[in-house]
């Protein structure tokens, strides 16, 4: 193997963003995008790559779509690619891939990056770059408004970087599947790869920062779960005989009320938000069905869960007065972990290495919610080191709206700093 680090070009990085950047798809959905990574590995020669079942624990997935819309985009998939052999095993929404280089005895080091997209239709603006620039979505109603397509480059340049040093141990990448569904890192954490990782870096492009800007560590994400709760009642006509029915609304709206009324916590920040809610019934049929969206955050998981806890108590109780059944079904979930201070400490000084063309914040807080945490929890209680970094993007709208960019000269800042960090694990 070569002593230097042969990284790829920023035409390269940049070539890899522009094409998942055209090709968004949605959490466990991302069959275009799996086949994408492996083929891009293969070429890499990477040692093994794991998909499928292999890949993660299928039995811990949060959120898998419905048939039919899993069905939609494995065939949108299949018309895009030969590659059967891939999708075959991925079929289902088991997307993602870890990718796995060993070169003797030493360390495991893990990077981890995410790799779909959310449901928001990119601006067709003159002044939005994907737009003018001719690299906008061509999944209509979908795009990578949160920097995953960025993510996965990151991944692949630093595998790339990495592969041709000179180092003693194992780097395993970890492109995660239904980041924005909150749905993938707990699967890919009780999956077979990570129980031997010693040394965890996770990454995310923008959040505000300016390119140039790293964060060596971001602390206090909220923790946080998802429910979709559905009441069912009976029927009846509202004017001829409403005692005859079970009104699954007037279950919803009781519940609503007291969920909104949980007590905040005194040992920290919790919020609770109802979203969607629905009920499909003229006006003079007492409900039978009313389903309604749920999150709830805390700024520890045990917060998180105190008021899971409250919702799941609110509900049955509400079901019980009115006299409906309640299902419950959790649908995301993302904990809180803190980044470790000697991998801070390492980003660090990676980054004043570069002190004439970076700058370094070291400790900032994320304040949102991120299932990285779920991998980062599994090293540290395994005896490992484990932080998240923040690599400033200059982006122009801010994350999840249909404007979202970033800056380009991130992707090399990124690669440049993940395969730095990671090789002084490694050597």
């Amino acid at each position: 193997m070569p002593t230097e680090t042969i990284s790829p070009s920023e035409a390269d990085l940049k070539e890899w963003r522009l094409e998942f950047h055209r090709y968004p798809e949605p959490g466990w959905c991302e069959f275009r995008t799996t086949v994408r990574i492996v083929e891009e590995l293969e070429q890499l020669n990477v040692d093994e790559i794991h998909i499928g079942a292999d890949a993660l624990d299928p039995d811990e997935r949060l959120g898998v779509p419905e048939e039919d819309v899993l069905s939609e985009w494995y065939e949108k998939a299949t018309s895009e690619t030969n590659r059967t052999d891939v999708l075959e095993q991925i079929q289902g929404g088991h997307t993602g891939v870890v990718a796995v280089v060993e070169n003797g005895e030493g360390p495991t080091v893990g990077l981890r990056v995410d790799i779909d997209a959310l449901p928001i239709t990119e601006s067709a603006d003159d002044d939005h770059r994907p737009a003018s620039d001719g690299f906008r979505s061509t999944n209509e109603g979908f795009m990578h408004a949160c920097g995953h397509d960025s993510h996965i480059t990151f991944g692949l340049g630093t595998i790339q970087s990495v592969i041709q040093r000179d180092f003693s141990g194992t780097f395993k990448v970890f492109f995660q599947p239904a980041e924005e569904l909150l749905g993938g890192g707990k699967a890919m954490a009780s999956g077979p790869h990570i129980d031997d990782v010693d040394y965890l870096f996770g990454a995310h492009v923008g959040l505000d920062y300016p390119t140039g800007t790293v964060v060596a560590g971001l602390d206090e994400a909220l923790a946080l779960a998802r429910m979709d709760v559905t009441f069912e009642g009976e029927s009846a006509h509202a004017g001829l005989a409403p005692n005859e029915g079970r009104n699954a609304v007037q279950a919803l709206i009781a519940a609503a009320h007291n969920i909104y009324a949980t007590p905040r916590h005194r040992e920290g920040k919790t919020r609770v938000n109802i979203g969607e809610i629905s009920a499909d019934n003229a006006a003079n049929i007492i409900a039978d069905r009313a389903t309604a969206s749920i999150e709830v955050r805390g700024e520890s998981t045990e917060l998180m869960e105190y008021m899971r806890d409250a919702v799941q108590r609110h509900v049955n109780t509400a079901a019980e007065m009115h006299e409906c059944d309640a299902e419950i079904s959790l649908t995301g979930e993302s904990i809180r972990q803190d980044c470790d201070g000697e991998l801070v400490d390492l980003v660090s000084e990676t980054v004043t290495d570069r002190s004439e063309s970076l700058s370094l914040i070291r400790r900032d807080a994320l304040a949102a919610s991120e299932d990285a945490m779920y991998l980062m929890k599994a090293v540290t209680e395994n005896g490992g080191k484990a932080t998240y970094i923040g690599i400033g993007g200059s982006n122009p709208s801010g994350h999840h709206t249909p404007k979202f960019d970033i800056d380009e000269e991130s992707l090399s800042i990124g690669v440049e700093v993940l395969s730095k960090s990671v090789l002084k694990r490694l050597s």
